[in-house]
């Protein structure tokens, strides 16, 4: 009896720190995020569009199952824009933000395929360089825009999860006195790791 007593006790034990977190409610996490951004700009009645590899660091803290709050800092990449052979621009787009994403997993003690959403305000700075407009070279500035995504993925495990996420924000910085509209959207994958 010995025999069998002792190591399922010890089994137990190891399995104890997993179902608790399992049936937890509150766990912080980190997740890593790579992917492609494409940046609209509409500038002097012009518009033109151009994507880049991005990447986003984010962190949070999930106060339920389904929510939780989140910090994080993206950089969008660099795109060009060409009007002509001697006229264009080239921007540089970075991000810091937080918000609040929620979402729903459909398998067994909160694991499994899930859908989710998240929205919140983002910091963005945009350095811009400008040729073939007189009197505009290089210019930066700085907006606060509100952001959201939705994302899809699956949970292998109460610490691990992969997904696939749409974010999109308009800012609207000004540049040589003229205002910018800027539309980015970026579809990336994620992979977060909770503890």
């Amino acid at each position: 009896m010995r025999k069998i007593l002792l190591p399922a006790c010890m089994l137990a034990t190891a399995l104890l720190p997993m179902s608790a977190m399992a049936n937890r409610a509150d766990y912080g996490f980190v997740r890593v995020e790579a992917g492609s951004t494409d940046a609209e700009l509409e500038f002097d009645g012009q518009s033109a569009s151009d994507d880049d590899n991005s990447y986003s660091i984010r962190g949070g803290y999930y106060f339920s199952r389904n929510w939780a709050v989140e910090g994080f800092y993206s950089r969008y990449g660099e795109s060009e824009y060409f009007a002509g052979p001697e006229s264009g621009a080239s921007l540089e787009l970075s991000g810091f933000g937080a918000g609040i994403t929620g979402k729903k997993n459909f398998g067994d003690d909160g694991l499994g395929f899930y859908l989710g959403g998240r929205a919140g305000v983002v910091a963005s700075k945009l350095d811009i360089e400008v040729s073939g407009v007189a009197g505009i070279t290089g210019e930066s500035d700085d907006s606060v825009d509100a952001y959201a995504g939705v994302s899809a993925g699956y949970d292998f495990s109460t610490n691990l999860g992969l997904g696939l996420s749409y974010d999109w924000f308009e800012a609207g910085p000004e540049i040589a006195g003229a205002d910018v509209d800027l539309t980015v959207q970026t579809l990336a994958l994620g992979l977060e790791y909770r503890f």
